[in-house]
């Protein structure tokens, strides 16, 4: 497949060398609030951002922030270090159904273009269980952003969460449905009436619940060989570039989730890694303060994206799907 100019160069400024894209990510806004407590001030966002991305952009290839809060941090970010800008409203309308996505309010395309970004970002809570008039509004709502896309010549990155309403996403229940939520997602948003440039993706297992991984909690949803089949199946259900998104679980399970993903012999390109490297920071800005989560930072944070990196040597280049 070949890439437009301006899509091209804005995934080559977030990828590393090797054309893996080796990003860290801090758009969260919603939960990242919640977390701060008394801290949660425009002034104390902008200043967990600026400190994450100071110090992870020396070791990412790129890294994900909002207009809202993560402006001032985009402009800190290390020489080198691409830029995706995230388009869309943090969580969603809890009293409609289908969490339904928005866009910012003063934000576009252009604007984010002209803020820096090098490629957009939007997610999206999709699930095959909905209702087809809410997949439908879905569908339309990505296909405008993806036309948007298009017409700024940037690229689009699309991030699928799954869920089923009224099921736990971490329980046991959820987590048998999760490889076919994760894979059938994937299907849909690969037709190129989107516009996807790069699929941003949940790994389609839960290992806590799979018998023989390391992360294992006691309660078995499938088999390790099953788990591998169902990271098979999903990187199968896409022809273009995708790259796994962490969650929100621990370093140490997001690395055996990418080692899944290599023993799988899977050919992702990459991650968007958020809170597994820097989430333990957060009780340490709440209670001790800047300088004290920038040292946390410096050496644990390091770590822990360290660990992503040796673990995305498994990863393979997005150069072999579009041409460069």
């Amino acid at each position: 497949m070949k890439l437009t100019p301006g899509k091209l160069a804005g995934i080559k400024a977030v990828s590393n060398p090797r054309g893996v894209i080796a990003a860290a990510a801090m758009d969260q806004r919603g939960s990242l609030k919640k977390a701060l407590g008394t801290y949660a001030t425009d002034a104390g966002l902008e200043e967990f951002k600026i400190n994450v991305s100071e110090v992870l952009t020396k070791h990412a290839s790129a890294i994900l922030l909002d207009p809202e809060w993560g402006l001032p941090a985009a402009k800190r970010r290390a020489k080198g270090s691409g830029l995706l800008l995230a388009y869309e409203k943090t969580g969603y309308d809890k009293t409609l159904p289908g969490r339904l996505p928005d866009l910012l309010d003063v934000w576009s395309v252009k604007r984010l273009k002209e803020a820096g970004a090098d490629c957009v970002k939007i997610l999206l809570y999709y699930t095959i269980y909905d209702d087809k008039k809410i997949n439908d509004l879905k569908h339309a709502w990505t296909e405008r952003i993806g036309d948007e896309c298009k017409a700024n010549d940037i690229p689009f990155f699309l991030e699928l969460v799954g869920y089923k309403e009224g099921v736990d996403e971490k329980g046991a229940e959820y987590a048998k449905l999760k490889p076919e939520v994760v894979a059938k997602s994937m299907e849909e948003f690969t037709r190129d009436r989107y516009g996807v440039d790069v699929l941003k993706v949940e790994i389609p297992v839960n290992l806590q619940f799979v018998e023989g991984a390391k992360s294992f909690k006691g309660i078995k949803a499938y088999t390790k060989k099953e788990a591998l089949d169902h990271y098979r199946a999903a990187a199968g259900a896409t022809g273009k570039p995708f790259i796994y998104l962490s969650a929100g679980v621990s370093n140490s399970e997001f690395i055996e989730d990418l080692e899944f993903a290599a023993e799988a012999g899977v050919k992702f390109n990459g991650v968007l890694c958020g809170r597994a490297t820097w989430k333990d920071g957060i009780p340490i800005f709440a209670e001790k303060g800047a300088a004290a989560f920038r040292a946390w930072l410096e050496d644990e944070g390091v770590k822990n994206i360290g660990n992503v990196n040796n673990a995305l040597k498994a990863a393979t280049p997005w150069y072999s799907i579009y041409e460069v």
